[in-house]
């Protein structure tokens, strides 16, 4: 069992997680936060390391697990919505290993740590190894939708059903997904709105150009960086974006009369051009554009004839 010392120092990790849980309501925390903002007891407990798992030194068993930054694409998903996670080397007795496997018969709960761009990691707490596989050299990882407190020993908790952490894990790997992508679109332009320049980023989202229900790509190229207000409107129909990065507003919008918002928010963005990335590479794909401007054109089409 993991000696008391150690629960406690663990427990006290988490109960430091859910207390900064408000200045990252999107779980993208600075490397630096991880590395040196956990003091307990006087003493800095590291949940990050070079390598990808990791247990600090005042710890007898693993804190956290890392991926880097694309290895939530290439990793494979059980059918269950469970998450696979590769060994340290290829020596199932490494110790790191070792302890990992202890952390699975004990129901030691652990840190999920996904790199999202450098020197920033989507958070997911508390997750369990709930299986080892020696012969692909994998464990198996699952989420757990309870929280852990200091009020309890962290790994003693109230088991949940298959549903609910089947449901929590689904629901973790799509925040992966989702806060990979938005990071990366939003770093890509810089922080601000493609559109109108906002930057703030509390207020800023990265839109599908080619959505997820569409096969769109969870790719920078099939993003764009926008405030929430030319998010919807982009969504909806109301602006669309013209293969040459051009901002089009639908004709009824452009006729119709109302306060400031509509006319220097929407209106007046017609016929401006996006602003793009620096980078060649990362800049929306013209024919994803294309496709997306021609759902445009057909309903401003259809309201032109109806107007």
């Amino acid at each position: 069992m993991e000696n008391q010392q150690s629960q406690r120092i663990r427990s006290a990790v988490f109960d430091w997680l859910n207390s900064i849980n408000y200045q990252y309501p999107d779980r993208v925390i600075p490397s630096s936060v991880l590395t040196n903002d956990c003091i307990i007891n006087g003493e800095r407990i590291i949940l990050s390391g070079a390598q990808g798992i990791w247990k600090p030194r005042q710890l007898q068993y693993p804190i956290s697990i890392k991926s880097v930054a694309d290895s939530i694409y290439q990793d494979a998903q059980l059918d269950n919505n469970l998450i696979h996670y590769k060994y340290r080397g290829t020596d199932p007795n490494l110790y790191v290993n070792v302890g990992l496997r202890e952390c699975m018969h004990q129901r030691i709960p652990l840190v999920y740590l996904h790199q999202v761009s450098k020197g920033k990691y989507l958070v997911e707490w508390p997750v369990f190894i709930v299986a080892d596989d020696p012969k692909n050299l994998t464990f198996t990882v699952e989420a757990n939708s309870n929280q852990i407190s200091l009020s309890s020993e962290p790994n003693i908790t109230e088991e949940p059903d298959e549903m609910q952490r089947r449901y929590a894990t689904r629901q973790m790997i799509q925040r992966l997904h989702q806060g990979t992508f938005r990071e990366r679109v939003l770093e890509a332009y810089r922080e601000h709105c493609a559109i109108c320049r906002l930057k703030h980023r509390q207020l800023l989202d990265a839109a599908h150009i080619i959505e997820d229900s569409k096969g769109g790509k969870p790719v920078v190229q099939n993003g764009l960086s926008l405030c929430k207000i030319h998010h919807a409107a982009f969504d909806n129909n109301i602006i669309g974006i013209t293969p040459d990065y051009q901002i089009q507003v639908r004709e009824d919008i452009l006729q119709e009369i109302d306060g400031p918002m509509l006319k220097h928010g929407i209106q007046e963005m017609h016929g401006n051009k996006l602003i793009l990335p620096r980078s060649a590479n990362l800049k929306p794909k013209q024919e994803w554009l294309e496709e997306r401007y021609e759902v445009f054109k057909k309903l401003n089409l259809e309201l032109i004839i109806q107007i």
